[in-house]
């Protein structure tokens, strides 16, 4: 028999398109009935290294060191200390900008010390700053302190002639009551502030101040329009106690009732006008 002749190039092409083959995988030939390749071998495991001596370890980055919580009585010891130092309303001011032993001020912008004259015969003393208050670092700024503008100035009286400041001199988050504890602390800063002052009459606006101040567990419907001495350690001072004015604007029925104080604060600076003279 004579063998069949090696199928050509074009014959075995024209034999794959009819199989169904139209493309080309590699270019080489796969025997996909071989044994498939051993897998690689594992690159040896790397040998564990030395540690280095102490001396040689890198260093640590040092922590940052913990806040340490003051307790209150330590704080309370602490600003009688201060305040009982400073010997100019200055230097208050100052150990105040200084003292860390109350939270209120990590929370508040910045020191509401004092606004007005020094030297006034009149001084005024409300709660704690607001808003207004901690913005503009002055005491009564806001809504309430026009309000109290008005009131002066109905007793011929403006920031010029008066000494204006608060028990708490940083403003509570979110206005919020300061807590006993918050008052009891700033309470030898305001104290010595008074005395430094040194006013002939002292005005209390509010429940918190004229309780703190006035040392009284009476509210404030209770204890406003009635004149008691405030004893600053080296004399007795006149004073009297008044509805804070933030209270006037929301409950301004009791306007009336601050008018009679205002009145009664400007007959007593006419009696003390006429003894200077």
């Amino acid at each position: 028999m004579t063998p069949e002749p090696a199928p050509t190039v074009a014959q075995l092409l024209a034999f794959y398109l009819e199989a169904g083959v139209d493309c080309a995988l590699m270019d080489e030939p796969v025997n996909r009935l071989s044994d498939p390749d051993p897998a690689p071998a594992r690159e040896p495991a790397e040998a564990p290294q030395r540690a280095l001596p102490a001396s040689m370890q890198p260093a640590t980055p040092p922590r940052p060191p913990a806040k340490i919580e003051v307790l209150p009585e330590v704080a309370i010891a602490a600003a009688r200390e201060a305040a009982r130092t400073a010997p100019t309303l200055e230097a208050l001011r100052t150990l105040l900008e200084t003292f860390e032993g109350c939270a209120l001020k990590n929370t508040a912008t910045r020191l509401v010390f004092s606004d007005g004259n020094p030297a006034a015969k009149i001084m005024f003393v409300g709660e704690a700053p607001g808003r207004d208050e901690d913005i503009e670092g002055l005491p009564f700024v806001g809504r309430s302190g026009k309000l109290l503008d008005l009131m002066m100035k109905a007793i011929g009286l403006d920031r010029s002639q008066v000494y204006i400041a608060n028990v708490i001199p940083w403003r509570p988050p979110g206005n919020r009551t300061p807590t006993p504890q918050e008052t009891q602390i700033c309470l030898p800063f305001i104290q010595r502030q008074i005395e430094l002052v040194n006013p002939d009459i002292l005005v209390t606006l509010g429940n918190p101040s004229t309780q703190t101040l006035l040392q009284t567990k009476d509210g404030i419907m209770k204890s406003r329009g009635r004149w008691v001495d405030y004893d600053t350690g080296t004399r007795n001072i006149r004073a009297i106690a008044s509805f804070h004015p933030a209270y006037l604007l929301r409950s301004p029925g009791y306007k009336r009732m601050a008018w009679v104080d205002m009145r009664s604060i400007a007959k007593a600076m006419a009696a003390l006008a006429e003894r200077a003279v």
